[in-house]
């Protein structure tokens, strides 16, 4: 980028002087010439002294400019080029400034709740204009415990990974698990069982359950799921059955209500067993 137009400001400011020296005597002379046309009404001449004010003022704005072009498209790339440079600077910054207004716009999580992003799953314990503190569960996907570790999330990566949010449905969600069994075992017996343990343990708050997902239907228009305990079968390789089990559970006691569920079922099959 060159300065040189900067060596040169002293014949600029000298030009511009000149320029308007001349503009005011021409405009002064023009007006008294004007002002001694005794012939012409007096709103003749006032106008004529208006347009020839005007004149001199355009004439003097873009003599200005003329004198000044140079100078001012130098400046003005050096503004676009810092503020470029600017940009590239804080890029990240403002993709997490962006993604902290997706996130208010679109409700997609708020404090307290459990989400997934990124391959990292926590509780939101903070969140501000540039990142999301999450209080994280592990370890892996099936895990519902706490690991002791925060994580601090971007939240540019809001604008360009999915998010999964665990408590959309609030203080109750469904939970999935699944048991494995061998294709010998007696897996009419064991899904028996498993659908008894599951009836047992959500029973107490089964009802409030089924409230919950039914105000679904007015927050969000959306058919209310069954809360009943179901189990469905799955043959992930042969030889090999899998009882999926789907419960309501308390959006903070999945886990619990997971080991209170297989504990009870592991101690029926194991009656049956001996």
């Amino acid at each position: 980028m060159s300065w040189d137009w900067i060596s040169g400001t002293p014949l600029l400011a000298i030009s511009s002087v000149i320029l308007v020296v001349t503009i005011i005597f021409l405009r002064k002379l023009l007006v008294r010439a004007v002002l001694g046309l005794k012939s012409q009404e007096l709103d003749h001449r006032r106008r004529w002294i208006v347009n020839i004010r005007n004149a001199s003022l355009v004439a003097l704005m873009l003599g200005l400019i003329l004198i000044w072009a140079e100078p001012l498209r130098t400046i003005a790339v050096s503004f676009i080029a810092l503020a470029v440079a600017a940009v590239i600077a804080t890029k990240e910054l403002i993709l997490c400034i962006s993604g902290a207004i997706v996130r208010a716009a679109s409700k997609s999580y708020a404090i307290g709740d459990r989400i997934e992003i990124a391959g990292r799953r926590g509780d939101v314990v903070d969140q501000n204009l540039f990142t999301t503190t999450l209080l994280e569960i592990g370890p892996g996907q099936a895990s519902h415990q706490y690991t002791g570790r925060a994580i601090v999330v971007p939240n540019s990566l809001l604008l360009n990974t999915p998010l999964i949010n665990e408590t959309f449905t609030h203080d109750y969600v469904l939970h999935v698990f699944s048991i494995p069994l061998n294709a010998q075992d007696h897996w009419q017996r064991s899904e028996q069982v498993l659908l008894e343990a599951a009836q047992i343990e959500c029973g107490a708050f089964l009802e409030e359950a089924r409230t919950s997902m039914k105000s679904m239907e007015g927050r969000h228009g959306l058919d209310s799921p069954t809360v009943a305990p179901r189990v469905t079968l799955q043959i992930p390789e042969p030889g090999k059955i899998n009882l999926l089990l789907r419960v309501p559970a308390p959006s903070r006691r999945k886990g619990r209500l997971e080991q209170a569920i297989l504990r009870r079922y592991l101690s029926e099959i194991s009656k049956a067993a001996g």
